[in-house]
């Protein structure tokens, strides 16, 4: 599943509800409703950064009068939510026994993936 996106500002973890672009042949900077998707040189906001944003001077900023509101989840979100659940609830089918685990038939020693937990000498 998708994470929400983050306001870009650094250090700012709050989600985007607003896109920043700016229109640099009329010196003006636009923030509107979050885009669809992110795109190049455009600037993802959280509501407190998307209404306290200024210009540099001789700029004009043009700014969404409505309220900014995160976007609803896309059927993507949902159809990667239920994948995730049915992966997790899939029963573990047992691993036949490896050739390899035979030359250590301590009790003490396991195997997971590539990796071999070996006890410590006693």
């Amino acid at each position: 599943m998708r994470s929400p996106r983050r306001c870009s500002r650094n250090g700012c973890p709050r989600q985007a509800v607003a896109t920043l672009t700016y229109v640099y042949n009329e010196s003006t900077a636009v923030v509107g409703p979050l885009a669809a998707f992110a795109e190049p040189h455009t600037y993802d906001l959280c509501e407190p950064h998307a209404r306290s944003l200024t210009a540099p001077r001789g700029w004009d900023v043009v700014r969404h009068e409505g309220e900014f509101e995160p976007p609803p989840p896309t059927t993507d979100d949902l159809v990667a939510l239920a994948e995730a659940v049915r992966e997790a609830a899939r029963p573990v089918t047992p691993r036949p026994p490896e050739d390899d685990q035979t030359a250590y038939p301590s009790p003490h020693t396991g195997r997971r993936g590539h990796l071999r937990v070996i006890p410590p000498n006693h």
